[in-house]
């Protein structure tokens, strides 16, 4: 159902996440119930094993005790975080804002919910971006930097993409932004991120990158042996439906 025009819609996207869900969205329910902002919050599943829908059913159940804006969507098979993300930001098509935040909690409730506020009241669409800032930490492990650095070269030289992160799990989009972009949109995998920014970018859509606390969890679902090579053939599928 389409939510009211003054709605913020954020989205997590999970698949097979019930445990690591389970401390980040208990975080999360509270700092949304703080905040007095308007946000729908919609914990989308990517098509998990059968037996998550138990977990999460229970898990949302508990997060409403708090939070009674938050629901489950599920999408009728496993095809990736960025389908499931289109597919859940589809169910309030005349949102204000649309966000997201991965359910690890390497970006924390309230710095996702710093990353609101800051976009309402700017009026611009805000990325979070791992830095380390007078005020802000990473700790993530050496492989894990030296990947995210070399993913960034890779985007700055196929998609002449200028960002300090552009894989963080944490963005709020305007949106009318967001639907100018929507349509061209195809990547259903980890690459969403790059494919919006690149397309934002195209479009001369401007954002604001904010520098956030980003801490690497050993249950997150990227894996740097397993997924580099995919996603480097998405920044180059990417590359030429935007050319």
């Amino acid at each position: 159902m389409p939510g009211p025009p003054s709605t913020i819609l954020l989205v997590t996207p999970v698949w097979n996440d019930s445990v690591r869900l389970a401390g980040f969205g208990g975080e999360l329910a509270g700092a949304l119930a703080e905040s007095g902002l308007p946000v729908r919050w919609i914990i989308a599943d990517d098509g998990s094993d059968a037996g998550e829908h138990v977990a999460l059913e229970r898990l949302c159940g508990s997060f409403r005790l708090v939070y009674p804006g938050v629901s489950l969507h599920y999408a009728k098979e496993h095809r990736g975080k960025g389908a499931v993300l289109r597919e859940a930001w589809a169910l309030a098509a005349d949102a204000a804002w649309v966000a997201f935040v991965d359910a690890d909690g390497s970006v924390s409730a309230r710095e996702m919910l710093g990353l609101i506020q800051e976009a309402v009241a700017g009026g611009i669409s805000v990325v979070g971006v791992r830095k380390r800032t007078a005020t802000t930490r990473v700790a993530e492990s050496f492989w894990r930097g030296l990947a995210h650095r070399g993913y960034l070269l890779a985007a700055r030289w196929l998609l002449g993409l200028r960002s300090a992160d552009i894989q963080c799990g944490a963005k709020v989009f305007d949106g009318d932004a967001y639907r100018r972009i929507a349509p061209i949109l195809m990547e259903n995998g980890l690459a969403i991120d790059s494919e919006m920014l690149a397309a934002m970018d195209k479009l001369g859509l401007g954002w604001r990158e904010t520098a956030v606390n980003w801490t690497e969890k050993d249950s997150g679902k990227v894996r740097v042996s397993r997924d580099a090579w995919g996603m480097l053939c998405a920044l180059w599928r990417v590359r030429r439906r935007l050319r």
